[in-house]
């Protein structure tokens, strides 16, 4: 599976409709819809589609067609989210009409063609899960962690300074966290 972790836009013209495609990642999604609506008073639809994982690590998903004909926006839209394997991401196409009807065959392709042209110009990268390892240290082992978590790239990091040591929360993946408690 394939993520993203920040937000890409690409243009997508036929007959005169320009279609706007946003993929941004699933945190960013919740409001997204109706601010755009905002800043583009003239698109005549925002259609949207979202795949994520849930607490439970299952597949999520939904779709909108906002308005267009049923099933001609924003199921295309998702179809091609799940054949580009992408996990934990919105996409979101504003669409201008441009005068000359697509029928839903064309809008179908019309849809389809304005997200991959968004994932084909965003950096994409392996969905990895993430977890938290919580730990406990005195304050002369500071500089040894710190030179092991930036050795593996370990960026996610809270510390809490007590009279006691240092409480340490980091959250990265399984094998990093493998490897640290083997360094460590």
């Amino acid at each position: 599976m394939k993520t993203i972790n920040k937000s890409f836009s690409a243009t997508y013209e036929i007959k005169k409709s320009k279609f706007i495609a946003h993929l941004v990642p699933i945190e960013e999604f919740k409001g997204l819809q109706d601010r755009l609506k905002k800043e583009h008073p003239k698109a005549r639809h925002v259609v949207y589609a979202l795949r994520y994982l849930n607490e439970f690590e299952q597949i999520v998903e939904n779709s909108s067609d906002d308005g267009e004909p049923k099933g001609s926006s924003g199921q295309p839209a998702l179809n091609v989210l799940r054949g580009e394997d992408m996990i934990n991401v919105a996409v979101l196409i504003v669409r201008y009409f441009g005068g000359i009807k697509l029928g839903i065959g064309g809008l179908v392709r019309a849809y389809g063609n304005a997200v991959k042209s968004v994932i084909a110009n965003s950096n994409t990268f392996i969905y990895e899960k993430m977890l938290k390892y919580q730990f406990q240290t005195s304050y002369s082992n500071i500089q040894k962690i710190e030179y092991l978590l930036n050795r593996l790239e370990i960026e996610k990091i809270n510390r809490e300074f007590l009279n006691s040591g240092v409480n340490w929360e980091i959250e990265t993946t399984k094998e990093k966290i493998k490897e640290f408690k083997e360094n460590f």
